[in-house]
């Protein structure tokens, strides 16, 4: 017990879980429904289950999607793994609150390493089924992409984990796409705008490119103007030693770490050891101070 205890302890140590803001449109009913869900889900289920769940179920939608192409009934197929890629993705999260089974940095990074894999199965279905163009979907892919890229930044610097836009999140994007199955499946894959046939889809994936890239420029826009408010530029700090500032600051430049302006010895200069590391660092002066340079750990290494 006190293994577990002390593992836990380090696992959380120094890490704040980001606060997450969803304001969708079916937002609270659809939190008083996973609750009730996680009340009932039985003991040999776990959150890891329904993770799994929710892949498979993506994987599903997209290889029913390809499946569309040839027979229709692939579309009706979808809705169902739409809906079991809902049960998983948006339960397990719950479930994992619901029991204080929280694992706040692993449920973070497999949820949407996740998302990644599930972007992809369903995009690449709809290019190989015909149903949309493969440049549209494509796009639809990056957009998506860039659009993540933007919320994970938001999170780790602010420190908040919005879900929803404009009323819209994970769970009105499954029912809107169902619909459009529906319409697909019961009516005719193409509509005319101004005089010209268009791929129903291809129509829903040009307006999904354009919602999600407005969307992450005014998101990247605010958040950098919030940022700057947090952290401008100093006025009054002091100006670096005279040695330092004849340094071109434009490269690294292997340097004195006492500041008197002039080159160690090749030997001295490539190696300095520092308390507590595994390893030696080169010292490098940059704009503002002299820094470690770990080719290892600066490089993900």
């Amino acid at each position: 017990m006190h293994t577990h205890q002390t593992a836990k302890q380090l696992s959380h140590q120094g890490f704040q879980e980001a606060r997450r803001i969803q304001q969708s449109f079916l937002a609270n009913v659809e939190k008083r429904t996973l609750i009730w869900l996680a009340a009932r889900t039985p003991a040999w289920i776990n959150s890891d289950h329904l993770t799994a769940l929710g892949l498979l179920a993506m994987a599903g939608a997209g290889a029913a999607y390809w499946w569309a192409g040839t027979n229709r009934l692939g579309l009706l197929l979808v809705i169902v793994c739409l809906a079991l890629n809902w049960l998983g993705d948006s339960l397990d999260g719950t479930l994992a609150r619901f029991r204080d089974h929280s694992r706040p940095r692993y449920g973070f990074y497999v949820d949407h390493i996740v998302d990644m894999f599930n972007a992809f199965f369903l995009l690449g279905g709809l290019a190989l089924s015909g149903l949309m163009s493969p440049a549209v979907a494509l796009g639809l892919l990056i957009a998506f992409l860039m659009l993540s890229a933007e919320v994970f930044l938001a999170t780790y610097t602010l420190g908040d984990f919005k879900i929803s836009y404009f009323k819209m999140g994970p769970t009105e994007l499954r029912l809107l796409l169902s619909v459009g199955n529906l319409c697909l499946f019961f009516w005719k894959s193409t509509v005319h705008i101004f005089g010209r046939a268009y791929k129903l889809f291809d129509v829903g994936g040009t307006l999904g490119i354009s919602g999600m890239l407005l969307v992450m420029v005014i998101s990247a826009i605010h958040h950098t103007m919030k940022l700057y408010r947090q952290e401008p530029i100093p006025v009054g700090r002091p100006l670096p030693a005279e040695g330092q500032k004849k340094l071109p600051f434009s490269s690294l430049t292997a340097c004195d770490p006492c500041g008197n302006g002039r080159q160690d010895s090749a030997r001295d200069a490539e190696f300095a050891r520092g308390p507590g590391d595994h390893g030696y660092r080169r010292l490098y002066c940059t704009r503002d101070s002299f820094q470690p340079y770990d080719s290892g750990r600066n490089h993900g290494q």
